[in-house]
């Protein structure tokens, strides 16, 4: 028998729970640093077969308050937590904005609980490349779910459906965020609706239009989004959601989609990632090549469009040339 490769030394101090190593290889991730490749791959088989709930939203719906209860919910219950909340990048650093983010409770002594803020680096919807792989890092060390908070980007933030297993679309009350869902996608990318700041005027509403709208819509796979009222101030809502939560983990295992869907994400990461490094490949190629000059010439003059162009070069690659 053949027995696995051996695991690197970083790699085996995630497994058995080293939370600086943990960290080590995620900063590295985030920094584009070689020495995460290997990591990467060797614990990618220890992936894929625990919830990842992301949590999204347009701005100021109270997405991290949220978040902090429900990871005390979680505790309480004994499970381990992993959480990634991604925040803007700064201008200048590029770096995240907020840091490590004093508004999430959380006591430091509790091995628990791991939480790592990210920067978006300007990803549309806040999910790039390096939040997925930090997620597998915390899949791969162990922990019970990992939670993604994204930075929340109005009306479009939908990448988190390449992340997360259940997406919970948290809206408020008094913005008509419920009714503006119909406009982007974020309608069809909810699991679970979660109407917080339920204390404020409005909420009952909020919840009935949702409730009508999730019954109209199509239903994905067989599942119809349920809607929850949760509130940070009472607190309310928590346990409800976690069931919610939960009642869509558990339909993807007796549905039998839960691999489908992952098989989704899959693609639509190889396909990210392909298209980046050819994109990165052929800006350089078409400055150095004679024959991808002579094409670029071509553009310049006029004398070929772009459309055109492109089509050339994808029938060129497709064809090994």
């Amino acid at each position: 028998m053949t027995r696995p490769p051996a695991l690197p030394s970083a790699a085996r101090a995630i497994v058995r729970g080293d939370r600086r190593a943990l960290a080590r290889a995620i900063s590295a991730v985030e920094n584009g640093d070689p020495s995460a490749d290997a990591v990467l791959r060797a614990l990618y088989p220890r992936t894929g077969s625990i919830p990842v709930v992301g949590l999204t939203g347009p701005l100021g719906v109270g997405k991290s308050s949220l978040l902090s209860l429900l990871v005390a919910h979680l505790r309480a219950e004994h499970r381990t937590v992993g959480i990634v909340a991604v925040d803007p990048s700064s201008p200048f650093s590029g770096g995240s904005v907020l840091g490590d983010r004093i508004r999430f409770d959380r006591a430091p002594e509790d091995d628990g609980v791991f939480f790592r803020s990210m920067a978006s680096r300007g990803a549309a919807g806040g999910i790039a490349v390096t939040t997925r792989e930090a997620v597998r890092l915390l899949e791969a060390a162990g922990f019970d779910l990992v939670l993604v908070e994204t930075v929340g980007s109005g009306q479009v933030d939908v990448s988190i459906r390449d992340v997360a297993t259940t997406r919970v679309v948290v809206l408020v009350p008094h913005l008509g965020d419920e009714v503006q869902t119909l406009k982007a996608g974020l309608f069809e990318i909810a699991d679970v609706f979660c109407v917080n700041k339920s204390d404020l005027p409005g909420a009952e509403r909020a919840e009935r239009d949702l409730s009508e709208l999730a019954a109209l819509g199509p239903a994905r796979d067989g599942w119809r989004p349920t809607v929850v009222r949760t509130s940070s101030v009472t607190p309310s809502g928590i346990p409800e959601l976690w069931r919610a939560i939960e009642a869509h983990e558990t339909f993807l295992d007796e549905a039998h989609v839960r691999a489908d869907a992952e098989r989704t994400r899959l693609a639509r990461e190889i396909v990210e990632r392909a298209r980046d490094r050819l994109s990165a490949d052929l800006v350089v190629r078409l400055g150095k090549d004679p024959a991808l000059r002579s094409l670029l010439d071509r553009v310049a003059a006029r004398s070929l469009d772009p459309r055109s162009a492109a089509d050339r070069l994808v029938a060129d690659l497709l064809r090994g040339r």
